[in-house]
């Protein structure tokens, strides 16, 4: 479906308005945080931390709804179920060390779901204690097309990763279903009450539920009780995702983030509205079975990250970035998706890693900065100029800003790191995801045919920052933690179709 100029024009001014409240029918990156799809860039339960979070469905029906946990090598799932959520229900859960009793934490043992929440769960028991687990990984699960990875095969892998919550259905209001899940008053008070009847929630068929409309917001926080940190953020909300009902049953790995469709533009295509710098709004086709995968991609593009960075000793502060690729696994897993395409990414997941190449610059608050580690490189890029450039090797990346090596990264205390020298006590970075070797997620046509390709990686993620006052009164707060979003831009590059001739009949990205 083609969109002339003006069309184009008025869905830019109405999304400057309304935050892409009306662009329902293709794959947006909603900025005011409400969607049918929810990314959680981080969680962890190293250095004594639990991460808590909440999933909120602000709309006035119900819903049914995939939750998923990832490791931070792979992204290997190690636990999913269904959970369904009432009109304006919350759902809250923490994650927490699956720690034996009588034993202490050596950072052996894995992670663990923990949630007293009434709403209904369909996989695991509602108001459970579940243990993440390795299967996804292992090789246990070879035998229906999950092979075990070259990662970490023991179970402290599940400690760390990233999680998801997609939309799978909207409940008919009125429907028998509608009503087993909503939460019914007992006259106790507030906060007192429980859905009718959980176990009417269908495993297998289902009953009463349609395509799902948005609505989920959601946040999550690192916490330290012992050490009185605390590092919140909110969730990634991905909005026009399906124009489809996806319900599958607790035990099935779908949908997942490449289930994406759009069913108003043309059938087999994956529609995404990308904010270009300066604001120029790209409509974006992606055919074929790649094409959900690579529309999710599309609206997580970024060609740089921005962000600060504060670690003056005086202060005992220290910074953290936390640098995830949710769509990764789709590009470089090929045990599990061998025929897929790997670009925007470098190389296939082995020996426990797949590279990204980047190209930092670290500023100080005064303008000083340290240079890119490429700046006299002839291109193609050689070994030499690739061993100087710092890498990303997993799916959850977190980089310490440190002038030593570290075991773990200095505030979230995460074994997925990388060190980066600042530059000065305090200042900030740009992270180039573009890099030397030129990331770039070619495949997209835009509504007058152009070949586009969108420039860098899919990412999401913070800065984390924690400050302690060595000179607090006895008994009082001595922990500041905070965290920030990364601020990013976009680019594009196109193939324009020809005239006769060969002359091009548009040259901009559109």
């Amino acid at each position: 479906m083609k969109r002339n100029n003006l069309t184009t024009a008025l869905v830019a001014a109405i999304a400057g308005v309304a935050g892409f409240a009306s662009l329902a029918s293709a794959v947006d990156l909603n900025p005011d945080g409400l969607g049918q799809a929810l990314i959680y860039p981080y969680y962890t339960v190293n250095k004594s931390q639990n991460t808590q979070f909440s999933v909120v469905n602000s709309s006035n029906v119900g819903k049914v709804v995939k939750v998923r946990f990832l490791e931070g090598y792979n992204s290997r799932e190690v636990l999913d179920f269904n959970l369904y959520l009432s009109a304006h229900d919350v759902w809250t859960a923490s994650l927490s060390v699956a720690l034996p009793a009588g034993k202490t934490d050596d950072g052996s043992y894995g992670g663990q779901l923990i949630t007293h929440d009434n709403s209904c769960l369909d996989g695991i028991p509602t108001g459970a204690q579940q243990p993440f687990l390795s299967f996804g990984y292992d090789g246990t699960l070879a035998s229906v097309g999950q092979p075990a990875d070259t990662g970490p095969q023991t179970i402290d892998r599940t400690r760390e990763g990233y999680f998801e919550v997609i939309a799978m259905g909207d409940v008919i209001p009125g429907s028998a279903l509608s009503t087993d899940i909503t939460h019914v008053q007992p006259g106790a008070g507030p906060n007192t009450e429980v859905p009718k009847d959980c176990g009417s929630a269908p495993s297998d068929t289902p009953t009463g539920i349609v395509a799902p409309t948005g609505g989920l917001f959601g946040g999550a926080g690192v916490i330290n009780v012992g050490l009185g940190t605390f590092f919140a953020y909110n969730a990634e909300a991905i909005d026009g995702f399906t124009a489809t009902q996806l319900y599958t049953p607790p035990s099935s790995l779908l949908p997942s983030l490449q289930s994406a469709n759009d069913t108003v533009a043309t059938a087999g295509v994956a529609r995404a509205y990308v904010f270009e710098n300066g604001g120029n709004l790209l409509t974006v086709d992606y055919p074929g079975v790649q094409g959900g995968r690579d529309a999710v991609s599309a609206v997580l593009m970024a060609d740089t990250l921005y962000n600060e960075y504060y670690i003056d000793p005086g202060f005992g502060a220290a910074s953290d970035w936390v640098v995830t690729f949710p769509t990764k696994r789709f590009y470089v897993d090929k045990g599990i998706f061998g025929a897929y395409t790997t670009p925007p990414f470098e190389t296939a997941f082995l020996a426990g890693k797949s590279n990204v190449t980047i190209a930092p610059i670290v500023y100080d608050r005064e303008e000083g900065f340290v240079p890119p580690f490429t700046s006299n490189c002839p291109s193609p890029i050689g070994p030499t100029c690739l061993a100087s450039n710092p890498t990303l090797p997993y799916e959850v990346n977190v980089i310490s800003f440190t002038p030593t090596a570290s075991v773990k990264s200095t505030v979230l205390g995460s074994n997925l790191h990388k060190e980066l020298k600042p530059w000065g006590v305090a200042g900030w970075a740009s992270l180039d995801l573009v890099g030397p070797n030129k990331h770039a997620l070619p495949g997209g046509i835009s509504p007058v045919g152009n070949a586009v390709t969108l420039n860098g990686l899919p990412a999401v993620g913070f800065y984390a920052n924690n400050v302690i006052n060595a000179n607090a009164q006895p008994g009082l707060q001595s922990n500041y933690g905070s965290v920030f979003r990364h601020r990013a831009s976009r680019s594009c590059a196109n193939v324009p179709p020809t005239a006769a001739g060969g002359t091009p009949v548009v040259a901009a990205c559109s």
